[in-house]
């Protein structure tokens, strides 16, 4: 059985009988977003400890309303009254977007970058356009929008950074649409609009490309998504320690080495995590995670079977804050207090220089 967004929100706005509403998506999409009111809870923890009164109304979701309906109908076997949100948590969302009075989201979320958000947010953005000199007058820059909270932010940052900065540069604010499915398509245009983002998007097919890689094709979409944050940054350099057996960062400005001229910045290099979803949660907004049309029904998105090195390192550095909170600044300044002195190898453009290069001139 299936339920539609609007007749959960008739349901629970009436009084007759409890409801348990309940997200069957792991910690890590929650993180992204969920309805109010819902609990966490796999679909599995789910069917094997269902709620003692059987009275009570379950409405169970997971990202597209595929997964969540297997779990509702051994749940009505079980005589439970349970139900699938038809769409899943996107169809949810978009429904809600879709309600939202445009220029009032607008200029509540920019009158809140100026006040409420401006030391974690605005003015860490201006300083890493400062501190590692990101943008020249005269600069055209082309703001990539994947339709998550990250470049969602960026794309309100630079517009403040347009409006009232110093810098005199043109930017446009680019969506790439690799093979959306409607309604995360959908969301992506109407969070665009609800915020007053000019977005130009252009069509492309990646991910027909991909769905018959035999590796999971998340880690070619990761790789065009990732890049932009403080916590991405400390997450690459120990994935290079631990699985790469080299010290590596991810830098704040990269030349471009198939197009002459063009260069990479990542102006949200000094920005949090955890600040981006307290401006996601405080504004109310809700973003898609995954906008790839098949992770309900991929088998290496699903169930931790293929959980990747860098959610391995997420867990590592959460542990590890337990006992130092500092661990993130102490591995993030690491990589501007690097003493060659002590350094027993280092490479520089492909070329491998040892110390034994100049220890005899040392005597």
């Amino acid at each position: 059985m299936e339920i539609t967004p609007e007749e959960l929100e008739s349901l629970e706005k009436s009084v007759h009988a409890p409801i348990l509403l309940v997200d069957t998506r792991t910690e890590e999409e929650r993180a992204y977003g969920t309805i109010p009111g819902s609990v966490q809870m796999s679909g599995e923890a789910l069917l094997a400890s269902p709620p003692e009164d059987k009275h009570t109304k379950i409405v169970v979701f997971c990202a597209r309303g595929v997964l969540s309906l297997d779990v509702a109908d051994a749940l009505s076997d079980m005589g439970y009254d349970a139900a699938s949100l038809s769409g899943g948590y996107a169809a949810w969302l978009r429904g809600k977007i879709e309600r939202e009075h445009a220029a009032e989201v607008t200029e509540r979320v920019e009158c809140n970058l100026r006040k409420r958000y401006k030391t974690d947010l605005l003015s860490k953005f201006l300083k890493a356009i400062k501190t590692y000199d990101l943008i020249q007058d005269g600069d055209r820059i082309a703001v990539c929008i994947s339709g998550g909270k990250d470049s969602m932010l960026m794309a309100k940052l630079f517009q403040e950074v347009h409006r009232h900065g110093k810098y005199n540069f043109d930017v446009e604010y680019v969506v790439m649409d690799p093979g959306y499915n409607e309604t995360n398509r959908a969301i992506i245009e109407q969070n665009a609009k609800n915020l007053g983002i000019p977005i130009k998007i252009f069509e492309t097919n990646i991910f027909d490309s991909v769905y018959n890689v035999e590796k999971s094709p998340c880690y070619l979409c990761a790789r065009m998504r990732r890049g932009h944050l403080y916590d991405d940054v400390i997450e690459t350099i120990l994935m290079g320690m631990l699985y790469g057996s080299q010290i590596q960062s991810m830098m704040p400005k990269l030349h471009s080495t198939n197009f002459p001229g063009m260069e990479l910045i990542r102006p949200m290099y000094f920005i949090r995590e955890d600040d981006i979803k307290r401006w996601r949660d405080g504004e109310g907004l809700g973003f898609i995670q995954c906008a790839c049309k098949f992770t309900d029904t991929c088998t290496t998105c699903r169930g931790g079977q293929n959980k990747s090195k860098r959610q391995e390192i997420k867990e590592l550095i959460r542990e590890l804050k337990k006992k130092n909170p500092a661990v993130e600044s102490c591995i993030f300044n690491s990589m501007e207090n690097v003493c060659l002195d002590t350094v027993i190898a280092y490479k520089r453009k492909g070329v491998t220089h040892s110390f034994l290069d100049t220890y005899d001139d040392e005597k």
